[in-house]
């Protein structure tokens, strides 16, 4: 796994490994902790949907295959409640970073696979993507 050298919000030193769980901003030690919580902070603000997102049905692949996912599907999954308090857990975005900044990215999402929370946003993905037959239209 790729470790990015963060710096210490509060004191600035390198290799902060603490995160403070309400603003996410890193600290190095238990010390920078009890400074960092003599000060308020909120949690971030996530950005909003960039346009391209608002207007993905309107896109069109240039090669479609039998494997490729429509284009109404992605934008349910952008819509997904379930998928997005999924992404909202720190956790599982670190792990999906890992996959994507892997050399080897089948054995990035095999190791994956074994976190719970992982999967659960595998199945919130699949469950749009993919029904099961019985909620599938006839």
């Amino acid at each position: 796994m790729n470790q990015t050298i963060r710096n210490c919000c509060v004191c600035g030193k390198d290799g902060a490994a603490y995160k403070c769980p309400r603003c996410r901003e890193f600290y190095c030690s238990v010390g920078c902790c009890r400074e960092h919580k003599t000060q308020p902070c909120e949690p971030p603000v996530l950005p909003e949907k960039p346009k391209e997102y608002r207007r993905v049905t309107e896109r069109r692949y240039d090669f479609p295959t039998e494997d490729t996912v429509p284009m109404e599907k992605l934008r349910q999954l952008c819509d997904s409640k379930e998928l997005i308090k999924c992404l909202q857990n720190p956790y599982l975005r670190d792990i999906m970073k890992a996959v994507v900044d892997s050399s080897n990215p089948t054995e990035a999402i095999a190791s994956a696979m074994k976190e719970p929370i992982f999967l659960e946003m595998a199945d919130a993905c699949l469950q749009i993507v993919e029904p099961p037959d019985n909620a599938k239209p006839c």
